[in-house]
């Protein structure tokens, strides 16, 4: 199946995007409303926070008295914890629950408000953000009843817009009418999610069409980072350390529209230990690629790993190599040679587009294959050592 983490701060119309992703025929798991389900009456969920914050948050009837509650913990991390630490862990074991029992061919949309403040968007495949000004959040909580400086404030408590948008796969703008979201919601399910969830659960990499040259594009660096933190999240102890390689790594160089990760492993034994855990994180194997190419030609070819991406949208290669061989470094120095060296990297574009108008299809890096005696010369001379960053 696939997991998608949907989150929006108060007032975005994150209901109207989960109803009608529910509609289409996801999984709905909504954590506010586990959250209260934990905390009904007669759950040990609820006698626990009465014993740490007083029968005075309870209602006469014995339920929670949740504006009681609020006045406690708002404003006070500490209590804030607290209550954090009575309900967390039980709406997690209830979603683990409802997730275990939803089809094997389900899309689950987790509906998670706090995803980005808990720092949760590296446990799911993708993340759907939705979004809405600020001022139209305040207008939309006023037709509710929330008057405007409680509006606010519960706005400014949240994440900021940058925030969101730095955990965010699929950013939805939701400043229109419910036609307008419904309609890109239905796009994103037949586009996106659909064939991703196909893909993820036939371990098949999405097809990304033939290589072309692009622009650089902004969003290069912020896309790798949270896949980086997706496969760090999946590779887990075995991991050692993931960086964002290849041409979009370099800022301002056309390239590919790929993301480049390499992860780094002490062993292929380990590489293969995790093989399903990164498949079960967005990233099949490539059954047939084991090694890069020798460099220099005629020595003996470099093993590894390689993984690619179910999402159709967005293509990776997630190159998985032993700390410290030859294909680790030379990934991590040819990266930084060509974002130092700006001769370098012309010589490499202007290399790369003749080759991708000889055979559009595999343009190939022949420049750079022939580049290492500069590279070993550039490394020895500013004293360069691998860095992940």
């Amino acid at each position: 199946m696939l997991r998608v983490g949907l989150t929006g701060g108060i007032g975005s119309g994150k209901s109207t995007v989960a109803r009608r992703l529910v509609a289409r025929g996801a999984v709905l798991v909504d954590s506010d409303v586990l959250a209260r389900e934990v905390v009904a009456p007669g759950t040990e969920g609820l006698a626990e926070v009465a014993a740490a914050f007083g029968d005075g948050v309870l209602d006469g009837a014995g339920a929670l008295d949740r504006p009681a509650l609020a006045a406690v913990v708002f404003g006070d991390p500490d209590a804030r914890e607290r209550l954090n630490a009575i309900i967390h862990p039980r709406v997690r074991a209830r979603s683990a629950e409802l997730i275990a029992a939803a089809p094997a061919d389900a899309v689950v949309v987790q509906d998670v408000p706090l995803l980005v403040e808990g720092g949760m968007a590296a446990r799911f495949p993708l993340v759907v953000v939705v979004h809405a000004d600020v001022e139209e959040r305040v207008r939309r909580l006023a037709l509710r009843g929330t008057p405007e400086a409680d509006a606010r404030a519960r706005i400014a408590a949240q994440a900021s817009d940058a925030e969101r948008r730095a955990a965010a796969d699929v950013w939805l703008s939701n400043d229109g009418s419910e036609r307008e979201i419904e309609a890109a919601v239905d796009a994103l399910w037949e586009r996106r999610l659909v064939p991703f969830e196909v893909n993820l659960r036939e371990r098949r990499i999405a097809q990304a069409g033939a290589p072309r040259l692009v622009e650089p594009d902004p969003e290069w660096p912020a896309a790798a980072g949270r896949l980086k933190a997706r496969v760090a999240a999946a590779a887990g102890e075995l991991g050692r350390g993931v960086a964002h390689v290849g041409s979009t790594a370099v800022p301002g160089l056309p390239a590919q529209d790929v993301i480049d990760l390499q992860l780094g492993v002490e062993s292929l034994a380990d590489a293969d230990a995790v093989r399903d855990a990164l498949q079960d994180a967005g990233f099949p194997r490539h059954p047939r690629i084991d090694h890069d190419d020798p460099r220099p030609a005629g020595s003996p070819p470099r093993p590894k790993r390689l993984h690619g991406s179910a999402d159709p949208g967005r293509a990776v290669n997630l190159h998985i190599r032993e700390v410290g061989s030859p294909g680790w470094r030379d990934a991590l120095l040819v990266r930084d040679w060509l974002r130092a060296d700006a001769a370098a990297r012309a010589e490499y574009l202007a290399a790369h587009r003749t080759a991708a108008e000889r055979d559009p299809d595999d343009p190939g890096e022949p420049w750079l294959d022939a580049c290492f005696d500069r590279v070993g010369a550039w490394a020895a001379t500013s004293a360069w050592v691998p860095s992940l960053d």
